[in-house]
């Protein structure tokens, strides 16, 4: 076999193996043009109603869901052969920019890789609810999908999940329910979410109000008869809010029943 048919099956085998792999000195330059082209499929109207739909203040580029699920797609094309923590990086430079549309890609990022996930990543996630988190739609799309992921592969993480009801941050608290969105759904962790619902049941935070409430309400889905029974348990002292959101999808009598005085 003559030398140069070798040369070229090396020559493509090392093609292969870096085709789709960013080099640490790419990084920059792949987010230069991720940041281009969400800037360029941004508008000043899309940007003031994403504005005008928090409370907190939130920065937006003011890309529409069709543009940004396109460029989420396309650009992840790009970096999906990655190791993990690479992406991670890629993620972390994301969160830290502040704009909403780069924390909601990092967030499904960070998701996207979770057949990789080890128990060590709690560290990172945890990190980045901690530093980064300051809306709640940053908070529920992590928590949704990436952390209440690894939380169900890793159950043995859910002490360190119920201490973040005691943290300071209203998002780390909320962090603390709506991680349990998709599992409550599936019926899973009942006591725990009832653990969790406890601590935060009488914060003053409409926003954590709300996220247990949720959490709650996707348990019923399973068991709806034992979160009505912590309802009414609960309902002389549960704020409205919560109590509104976790008896959303019962029966219209249990509803009637939960909500009198």
């Amino acid at each position: 076999m003559s030398s140069i048919p070798l040369c070229r099956r090396y020559a493509r085998l090392t093609t292969i193996c870096f085709i789709g792999i960013l080099k640490p000195m790419d990084t920059q330059s792949f987010l230069t043009r991720f940041r281009a082209d969400l800037r360029k499929n941004s508008d000043a109207k899309t940007r003031e109603s994403s504005r005008r739909y928090f409370k907190e203040a939130a920065v937006f580029y003011g890309v529409r869901s069709s543009h940004l699920s396109l460029l989420n797609h396309t650009y992840f094309k790009e970096i999906s052969s990655l190791p993990k923590a690479e992406i991670f990086m890629l993620c972390e430079e994301l969160f830290k920019s502040d704009i909403s549309e780069e924390a909601f890609i990092a967030a499904d990022w960070a998701y996207k890789v979770h057949r990789f996930y080890t128990v060590d990543d709690w560290n990172t996630f945890e990190h980045w609810v901690k530093n980064y988190i300051n809306n709640w739609a940053k908070c529920d799309s992590l928590c949704n999908h990436a952390i209440g992921t690894l939380l169900d592969m890793y159950p043995s993480l859910m002490p360190r999940l119920k201490s973040w009801t005691s943290s300071n941050n209203r998002w780390v608290k909320r962090a603390s329910a709506v991680t349990l969105i998709v599992p409550a759904r599936q019926g899973k962790f009942l006591s725990d979410i009832f653990e969790i619902a406890d601590i935060l049941l009488l914060d003053p935070d409409d926003m954590v109000q709300k996220g247990y409430g949720w959490m709650l309400k996707e348990a019923s889905k399973a068991h709806q008869n034992e979160v009505y029974e912590y309802v009414i348990n609960h309902k002389a002292t549960m704020p409205r809010t919560a109590l509104r959101y976790a008896i959303e999808k019962m029966p219209p009598d249990l509803r009637a029943q939960a909500m009198k005085k």
